[in-house]
């Protein structure tokens, strides 16, 4: 039984690895989306202080009114698409968190299952080394019942 329990848990164990190592893939995925989003975000911004710099330039050499609102629609889509980055991006922190949480029960249950096949190979080394004990203490007993005839039964005689 123990053995074959041993044999059931290493099955659980290369399970439960398995099951991390898809975590522990899924993080990286998630660190690398999350890591585009922010390179993507402070692109955008920094092409909107850009854009912001050369508009006061050119508003000063020929600012009208069709210009100022061209100015200003740009500005507004952009505006949008910063937004909508930043969310992008705290979405991504979200579900990088959510894989962090996962990779954590992960490997925390692959500890478990080591732990476990740990104190079941301590036990069934401690139950083989009790019985050899006893058959060397059997074996012990007898020799000395052969040698003197002294027996457990037989010194209670004398």
């Amino acid at each position: 039984m123990p053995l074959k329990s041993i044999t059931l848990l290493q099955t659980v164990l290369a399970n439960a690895e398995a099951d991390r190592d898809t975590a522990q893939g899924q993080m990286r995925q998630a660190e690398r989306q999350l890591l585009q989003a922010r390179q993507q975000a402070d692109s955008l911004h920094q092409y909107r202080s850009e854009y912001d710099q050369r508009w006061v330039a050119r508003f000063r050499q020929s600012g009208t009114p069709e210009l100022l609102q061209c100015h200003r629609s740009f500005g507004q889509r952009l505006d949008d698409a910063i937004g909508m980055q930043d969310n992008t991006r705290q979405h991504l922190e979200h579900r990088l968190q959510l894989a962090r949480q996962a990779l954590l029960a992960r490997e925390q249950r692959v500890a478990a299952v080591r732990k476990l096949i740990e104190r079941r190979q301590t036990e069934l080394r401690q139950q083989t080394d009790r019985r050899e004990q006893r058959n060397t203490d059997e074996a012990a007993q007898r020799g000395l019942g052969a040698v003197g005839g002294f027996g457990p039964l037989a010194t209670g005689l004398r």
